[in-house]
């Protein structure tokens, strides 16, 4: 029980109000009975409520990265406020009796164990899985539905720009929206979610020039993604045997939510694998209509820069817990490693932490680009698809930083220089950290950078996000 202390269990709240909630029960006395077992690994005990019979709620942190709650409330929330509640009462000192563990959740440990052998038993997650037989027809009736959502799609927008884009109005706009809406029906999420970005650039941009950049750059998105997205799955519905596109992030657009059992069937998923987050945000993103936990995070095996999304859905984000900064190393029992480009989306659903070491720090200095041309060029061929990420992040080796009339540059062992900004995407400055940060920080480090072209200025910015140094992270955006 060492590893539970209060930020520890502040981590594993779903939101702000969840921790109030749990250290209020605590501060109201509300828990009449609180134990422990001999060996510290399960907290348990009953906490008052609104019926007659008190709610019994357990802790079970036998796998640190992996606490098992359980209580009797109706909540829906995991860890209901009760576990929160019981946590706290241990974090704050609150006297805890040791008793045997309760037969019930003996026996749920023993079923638990069981299940843990027989995944043993199991085939190597990371040997290439026996490929899953698809129901035909099932498959070409959705491609149907896809084709024939993406022609209306396209008759959308056909008539929104030969309307013309400068008259449209708040009426055509929600005329727009509700067509839209009907796209729901035939299995294009992503392409639904690219024309609510339109028409939410339409409403919230209030510099009039700045609004059609971007919806002229979201049209050229649209115009792509119809094109691509029409001729892959004419090919697949000619041809239902073709395996899906695992060389680019296209199924990813059309709306398709990988599952770990599809990104080991086709080699995407590898055993035992280390990260370190080295960045995290949170945003929201009202075209789909979620909260977004993104977090940066370098691979020790391979040098390579991963990210991680987190997707709470507006109506449901009081249930699901929101991801939040990780200062250890996160080690993955099965990574799964979804299409991409510079940055690949990963996700895992066991692990276990360990202390940061240098040779950690050491490893992923080592793995940073040292030319800015040469990064500069694979960002460049990037982002001129449209359909490629338009904000890469790169770990970058400076030799030092120089300061311009209205920002910074980074500056290369060649001499050469990246422009430092804050860049809108991100909405969120950190360039003027740097200012604060001894000079010793500021000479021969690594810095984790997100690119962004400037459309206007026509020129490559970046914006820093973390400095790598021989002993510790220095994150400028948590």
């Amino acid at each position: 029980m060492d590893h539970l202390t209060e930020s520890y269990v502040d981590s594993l709240a779903l939101n702000s109000s969840a921790i109030k909630n749990g250290k209020d029960l605590v501060k109201k006395n509300s828990f009449p009975l609180l134990c422990q077992s001999e060996d510290k690994s399960l907290i348990f005990g009953a906490c008052k409520g609104s019926g007659k019979e008190p709610y019994q709620c357990s802790v079970d942190v036998s796998k640190e990265a992996n606490p098992v709650f359980r209580c009797t409330c109706p909540s829906r929330q995991f860890p209901c406020k009760h576990n929160l509640g019981l946590m706290y009462a241990f974090t704050a000192g609150k006297t805890f009796v040791t008793t045997p563990v309760p037969q019930d959740i003996a026996d749920k440990r023993e079923k638990a164990e069981k299940r843990e052998e027989k995944k043993k038993e199991s085939p190597d997650p990371a040997a290439p899985a026996v490929k899953r037989k698809t129901n035909k027809s099932a498959l070409l009736k959705k491609i149907t539905a896809q084709l024939e959502g993406i022609s209306i799609a396209e008759k959308l927008i056909l008539q929104m720009v030969q309307s013309g884009i400068g008259s449209l109005d708040n009426k055509a706009l929600q005329t727009a929206q509700e067509q839209a809406k009907q796209l729901g029906n035939y299995y294009i999420p992503g392409i639904q979610t690219a024309i609510r970005l339109l028409l939410l650039q339409f409403r919230e941009e209030e510099d009039r020039e700045a609004m059609y950049g971007k919806v002229i750059d979201q049209l050229t998105i649209l115009q792509s993604l119809f094109k691509k997205s029409s001729e892959y799955l004419t090919g697949r519905l000619d041809n239902p045997d073709q395996p899906m596109d695992t060389n680019s992030t296209l199924e990813e657009w059309i709306g398709h939510a990988w599952q770990i059992a599809e990104l080991r069937e086709y080699g995407r998923v590898r055993s035992e694998a280390e990260l370190l987050q080295l960045s995290f945000r949170s945003y929201t993103d009202k075209a789909r209509g979620e909260f977004v936990d993104e977090g940066y995070w370098a691979d020790l095996g391979n040098g390579k820069l991963h990210l991680t999304r987190n997707y709470r859905p507006f109506r449901a984000a009081k249930y699901i817990r929101e991801d939040d900064s990780v200062f250890r190393i996160v080690q993955a029992g099965e990574l799964a490693e979804y299409p991409g480009e510079l940055n690949t989306r990963v996700r895992w659903e066991e692990s276990a932490f360990r202390e940061v070491t240098s040779s950690d720090l050491q490893r992923i200095r080592e793995a940073a680009q040292s030319s800015f041309p040469e990064v500069i060029k694979q960002v460049k061929n990037q982002i001129k698809n449209p359909l490629s990420d338009k904000h890469p992040v790169v770990h970058l080796h400076f030799t030092g930083i120089q300061k311009t009339d209205t920002s910074y540059v980074l500056v290369d062992g060649q001499g050469k220089q990246l422009p430092l900004a804050d860049i809108p995407y991100l909405s969120e400055p950190t360039t003027h950290l740097l200012s604060l940060l001894n000079k010793t920080f500021l000479n021969n480090q690594v810095m984790l950078v997100m690119f962004e072209q400037d459309w206007q200025q026509n020129k490559l910015v970046a914006q820093p996000l973390s400095v790598i140094t021989a002993d510790e992270v220095i994150r400028l955006l948590y």
